[in-house]
């Protein structure tokens, strides 16, 4: 199998930065634009920016390798090391948000990061390489491509003096929801008012 060339390295990754802003073009016209507090943990890397203006839902994203990379993750088989399930509910103004299936899973190749859903019913599955290895909720934001704050969800934003509320399993978590490290049978709640 031949290495690729530089140009055709170049042309990849003009190809995907113009399918990224052609992506941006399809958000909500009525979204108001954002100038947003990002986390480093939900923060993107080559190209790769979260939407934080578009209102849901979400889909899963369609260029997963690029997310997956820019969580820090690797796609590959799924790890049979360590095998648990946190779920995710998100509530906007009063209304559930679907947590769409395939987050992480590559459509193209069927690869998955060790961080990923298959559902559509919040369940985050962790299958990772190694007993140990810790993971985090922005991972699993940055891979759906949807920007995760102290005070936002994609483009819906806490009123004034307001943050996301967190919950980990009935308990009140403080300050960065991204930061939020994913545990066994946990239940993460992420509430706007």
């Amino acid at each position: 199998m031949n290495k690729p060339t530089h140009a055709q390295l170049a042309a990849a990754a003009v190809t995907a930065v113009l399918t990224l802003t052609a992506a941006g073009c399809g958000t909500d016209p009525t979204a108001t634009d954002a100038t947003s507090e990002t986390s480093s943990s939900s923060s993107s890397s080559a190209g790769v920016v979260p939407d934080d203006t578009s209102l849901p839902p979400w889909p899963a994203p369609s260029d997963v390798p690029a997310r997956v990379a820019a969580a820090g993750l690797d796609l590959g088989p799924m790890g049979t090391a360590e095998h648990y399930h946190p779920t995710l509910t998100i509530t906007i103004d009063g209304q559930p948000v679907p947590v769409p299936p395939n987050i992480g899973v590559d459509p193209d190749t069927g690869a998955m990061s060790a961080v990923h859903t298959h559902e559509g019913d919040g369940t985050i599955h962790i299958e990772a390489h190694t007993v140990g290895e810790k993971f985090t909720l922005g991972q699993l934001f940055t891979q759906w491509g949807i920007a995760l704050t102290p005070t936002q969800i994609g483009g819906a934003k806490a009123n004034a003096g307001e943050k996301v509320k967190v919950t980990s399993s009935g308990t009140p978590v403080p300050g960065d929801p991204a930061n939020l490290q994913l545990e066994p049978d946990q239940q993460i709640q992420l509430t706007l008012p």
